[in-house]
């Protein structure tokens, strides 16, 4: 290990970052930028700002002032100001914004900053070496447009066309959406990885490039297990009850739930029976899982199961079968997550200042980089917080121009 006194640089320190996004898919790109030493700077428009500042739950201060928790948990170590790009001096600000700067991220929608006159090709004239990440439902550049590429799109309606909600839940149930907004989330993590390929094109060749990211294909990637079994069989992966039990066989504990997955051999199914004092169970084929029929597992194992676990502690039941062999799971809580000591260990927490002057606890970047300093935790911006700092610098304002776009709105 490297000496404490001598790590590393975080990878993109020295990184200037335009993030001209909002809710969660752009800012959770730009997090990691953050997080990975990037210096960024949101522009945020006046007033309102990121959509996420007005939407709740919402903590609540001594004086009666509110911060949203959602935006809170994405946009620490981050800058902002605030620019009316409809305005001439502010798009002018925004060009040598541009001009001093590494990257830019949109997600406004199919061709927000091209009607803005702020488009790839426009701004690629101001600077050359910019890596413009662009992300839309569909996509959305020159020879990659499809039939959907005008679509506006969101979690849900992405979670749904990307197959994710037709393969998951109950077999007789309406397709069902997973519980976080991973339709968004997911395309911010790939995204981040889009724009660390430019950067490092860049490295190699000085130019700067359009990274066009659609929301529907970053989620359709991952569901390389299904479209494995589709190319194979040539049968749709269904919400039926063989497949939750291949998945994983999930069943009752005294206070949660817990699950069974990875290889159930007819060995460990019998050393499972005789642990829960089942023998009467630990030689009948179909309890060995040599038929595996999932209405059988559900009318009978699990029953038979839940008559042992039902009556311990989650964690006492993981623990125990784990010991025999199974790979064992727990369904836990957010509660569950939040006091995890497993996470505590791996450094996956990270608390900032809330802006009205307590604290506010969110994860970490789930990347461990151990030769490199520890990231900052700096407390999430207030809206235009950094006008003066960077419009009169980095923006070319004078100070009097500045107070002036104050006056109107403008920023």
């Amino acid at each position: 290990m490297t000496d404490p006194t001598t790590k590393l640089p975080l990878p993109l320190d020295g990184i200037r970052v335009l993030d001209a996004t909002h809710i969660v898919a752009g800012p959770f790109c730009s997090l990691i930028l953050a997080d990975m030493g990037a210096e960024v700077i949101k522009i945020e428009r006046p007033r309102s700002g990121d959509l996420s500042r007005g939407r709740g739950p919402f903590l609540s201060g001594p004086d009666g002032q509110q911060v949203s928790s959602r935006y809170l948990g994405i946009n620490r170590n981050k800058k902002s100001v605030t620019l009316d790009l409809r305005n001439s001096r502010c798009k002018d600000a925004f060009r040598s914004l541009v001009k001093e700067s590494d990257v830019l991220i949109d997600n406004w929608g199919p061709g927000a900053f091209q009607r803005l006159g702020l488009g790839y090709d426009t701004l690629h004239g101001i600077n050359p070496g910019l890596v413009y990440a662009s992300i839309t439902g569909y996509g959305d550049s020159d020879g990659l447009r499809g039939p959907y590429s005008a679509w506006p799109a969101n979690n849900l309606s992405i979670q749904g066309m990307a197959g994710w909600m037709e393969v998951t839940g109950e077999p007789d149930s309406p397709p069902q959406a997973v519980g976080d907004n991973i339709g968004d989330s997911v395309p911010g993590l790939w995204t981040a990885l889009g724009i660390v390929l430019a950067l490092r094109s860049r490295d190699q060749t000085g130019q700067g490039q359009l990274v066009d990211m659609g929301m529907y294909e970053c989620m359709v990637s991952h569901l390389v297990s299904s479209m494995n079994v589709y190319q194979s069989t040539g049968r749709n992966p269904t919400r039926s009850r063989d497949r939750l039990v291949t998945a994983g066989m999930p069943f009752k504990a005294r206070d949660g739930y817990v699950l069974m997955a990875g290889v159930r051999s007819s060995e460990r199914l019998k050393a499972m029976w005789q642990l829960i004092g089942r023998d009467d169970l630990a030689d009948d084929p179909r309890y060995l899982g040599q038929d595996p029929d999932g209405e059988f597992y559900f009318q009978n194992v699990i029953p038979a199961i839940e008559e042992w676990s039902s009556q311990l502690p989650k964690w006492e039941v993981a623990e125990k079968l784990t010991g025999i062999g199974f790979s064992m799971g727990i369904a836990q809580t957010i509660s569950d997550l939040d006091q995890c000591p497993h996470l505590s260990a791996r450094d996956m927490f990270v608390s900032t200042g809330d802006t009205l002057g307590g604290q506010f606890t969110s994860l970490k970047t789930p990347i461990h980089l151990t030769e490199c300093v520890d990231f900052a935790a700096d407390t999430p911006p207030t809206l235009g917080e950094n006008n003066r700092e960077i419009l009169t610098t980095l923006g070319g304002l004078t100070p009097e121009e500045l107070s002036e776009l104050e006056a109107e709105g403008a920023v």
